[in-house]
């Protein structure tokens, strides 16, 4: 059984979501204000949170961005729920970290199966948080969430972060931008390998001088290097 929270105006969605969840095996937490939303988060610490993007208080896109900066909140799984479906506002939603993005209107079952892939993939990572990584310029703190470049840190979305770590744990070996697709978001995600392309690159520009760690093979995705002086610069 997994706590959920829903932050969802619309009555009539908001009580289908609850029963279903709740029929499930979970314990549910509801919230119809953005507001409410972070403070019950806050205070309850759930396993994932079901976000509506358009709410009447404030933006759910803020709803997320203040969820995944909290020192309290950021490890906890956000999945938006949005009539928005444009690739574009998929793509804001995860540069701000969330975690899977499910488009109205959609079946209840696939809801279900969503929240149960992002609930696998979290018990899937360490339970402890692990000594810091060093790979030649590049460090990295699991447990902290944080990275850094020459002893500079540098600030990573939830999503570039597990993107980077996801990379790094599998050095020396291809991704596809399938595997990545599956492997980072948790789920087959319909959405375009483009995204993937979009966000390796923002990464890459972020690590700067270990940008040349994360190589493009090209016609099939992307491989980090298995020691730092493979690097070409």
């Amino acid at each position: 059984m997994a706590r959920i929270l829903i932050v969802e105006d619309e009555p009539d969605l908001q009580q289908v979501l609850e029963y279903n969840l709740r029929q499930a095996g979970h314990d549910v937490l509801s919230a119809k204000l953005g507001h409410e939303g972070i403070r019950l988060a806050r205070e309850h610490r759930p396993d994932v949170v079901l976000l509506d993007l358009m709410l009447p208080d404030l933006p759910g896109t803020e709803v997320c961005k203040t969820l995944k900066e909290g020192s309290t909140t950021k490890g906890i799984p956000v999945l938006m729920v949005t009539a928005r479906g444009e690739e574009i506002d998929r793509v804001v939603g995860f540069e701000l970290g969330a975690d899977d993005y499910v488009v109205k209107p959609f079946s209840v079952r696939e809801l279900l199966l969503r929240v149960q892939a992002v609930l696998r993939r979290g018990k899937s990572e360490p339970q402890e948080p692990e000594a810091l990584v060093e790979f030649g310029k590049l460090r990295i703190d699991r447990g902290a969430y944080r990275v850094w470049v020459e002893e500079r840190e540098i600030e990573l979305t939830a999503l570039e972060f597990r993107l980077l770590v996801t990379l790094y744990d599998r050095r020396n070996r291809v991704q596809t931008r399938s595997a990545l697709l599956d492997d980072v978001w948790g789920i087959q995600a319909d959405i375009t390998t483009r995204t993937v392309d979009t966000h390796v690159k923002r990464l890459r520009e972020k690590l700067e001088a270990a940008r040349d760690y994360v190589e493009t093979v090209r016609g099939v995705g992307y491989r980090f290097v298995g020691a730092p002086g493979e690097a070409v610069n």
